[in-house]
């Protein structure tokens, strides 16, 4: 794998042009940095863990130091900029649409932009420089809580996924202040990178949304609040319209769609609402009995019709949980993505980019260099522990002087 990282993205020459705030550093930055990606790609979660890791003799020919300390790890991780790693995922997504990796949506010829907010860390007891506060209301008082956040980007195409982008949120603001940040950045350095961005109710800020639609892109957001005007509007005359049937193999649907709806004013133009009551059939584990879930969905969107059929908006509309189920999900659940290597806002950020660049680069490896035949049965899980076993062995081997 790191074979194959160094030959398709040349991860060694980018890192090397990663600076950090140490003077007269006798370690390398990019010792650490290849140290930090070993570990993710391993899935060890732990500076400590991969300090007890004794590396052999040849570790430090290919890393160009002895293998370092948590101690030093965590200095560095402190001291990055994350600007240098954002450039690796810059370079990162260009190689990844080189190489067809990351087409548009076949059926719509959309790419899609989903932005959505995560926090890593509360406590009740560890504050750090630049954290969020905030207060919990319990029974025997109140109490302040310490946390972290920060909103990530992810291109998705309904079927690929691409992790591009984090920003931390600062103590202060809102969600939306730290997107617009993120979004106009994303807006300067990736032009071509989406058509479309997806958010859920809280994206439907006039600003962002002006903010995009001035680059020529379009947004699909959530629509809810029963008391919004928009909301109101769009029920009232759905209910003196006929709907649709778009059904699909477990979900039963009746869809409405409209344009022309001029009640948010605030955005500037006029927008489109699709609306979608949804019956799906599961089975449960328990009784091995189906069960019928009801709900219902509204969008509000700036894409016409003409551009996109109903379908597709309902299908980008669900599809905005692909960052929920595809990145913080299986970050927290199998990355350790929530683990706090070093209580500082910086180390934090540049901890979540290395660990996106280390996912990025096992998707790459997974989807892009085994052959079907031999991923065929095998989850990823098993290629992640492969990689664990394999690093263990190499590392256990050998052992170190005392």
């Amino acid at each position: 794998m790191l074979k194959y990282a160094e030959k398709v993205y040349g991860l060694c020459s980018q890192l090397r042009l990663v600076q950090d705030g140490r003077v007269n550093a006798r370690i390398l930055t990019q010792s650490v940095l290849l140290s930090f990606l070993m570990l993710q790609l391993a899935r060890l979660g732990s500076l400590n863990a991969f300090e007890q890791m004794k590396a052999p003799p040849a570790w430090k020919k290919w890393l160009g130091n002895a293998q370092p300390s948590a101690d030093v790890m965590g200095k560095v991780l402190d001291s990055l900029r994350p600007v240098d790693l954002r450039a690796i995922l810059d370079a990162q997504h260009a190689k990844t649409k080189r190489n067809k990796a990351l087409k548009t949506d076949e059926s719509s010829g959309f790419r899609y932009l989903v932005l959505d907010g995560h926090e890593g860390v509360a406590s009740y007891r560890r504050t750090w420089k630049e954290c969020l506060e905030r207060v919990i209301h319990f029974k025997k008082g109140d109490r302040t809580q310490y946390y972290h956040r920060f909103v990530a980007a992810f291109l998705s195409n309904g079927k690929q996924h691409f992790l591009l982008d984090a920003e931390n949120q600062l103590p202060g603001e809102g969600e939306i202040a730290c997107a617009t940040r993120l979004v106009t950045r994303l807006l300067k350095q990736h032009p071509r990178a989406f058509n479309v961005v997806c958010g859920d109710n809280l994206y439907m800020d006039p600003t962002l949304w002006k903010l995009i639609r001035s680059k020529k892109k379009h947004v699909i957001a959530v629509l809810k609040n029963e008391n919004r005007d928009l909301l109101v509007d769009a029920r009232s005359l759905f209910d003196d319209n006929l709907s649709f049937p778009l059904d699909e193999e477990k979900v039963k649907r009746k869809c409405w769609d409209m344009e022309g709806f001029n009640t948010w004013p605030q955005c500037g133009e006029s927008v489109r609402v699709v609306r979608s009551l949804e019956c799906t059939t599961v089975r449960r584990q328990l009784n091995k009995k189906e069960q019928k879930l009801k709900s219902e969905w509204f969008w509000v969107t700036s894409i016409p019709s003409y551009l996109a059929p109903t379908q597709t908006i309902v299908r980008a509309g669900h599809g905005r949980w692909d960052i929920e189920n595809y990145a913080f999900n299986e970050l927290s659940t199998k990355w350790h993505g929530d683990h706090v290597y070093r209580y500082t806002a910086n180390a934090m950020l540049t901890t979540m980019l290395l660990i996106f660049i280390a996912y990025n680069l096992f998707h790459a490896f997974i989807n892009g260099n085994i052959k079907p035949e031999a991923r065929a049965g095998r989850s990823e899980m098993y290629w992640a522990k492969l990689i664990a076993a394999e690093l263990a062995i190499a590392f256990h081997s050998y052992t170190a002087p005392t």
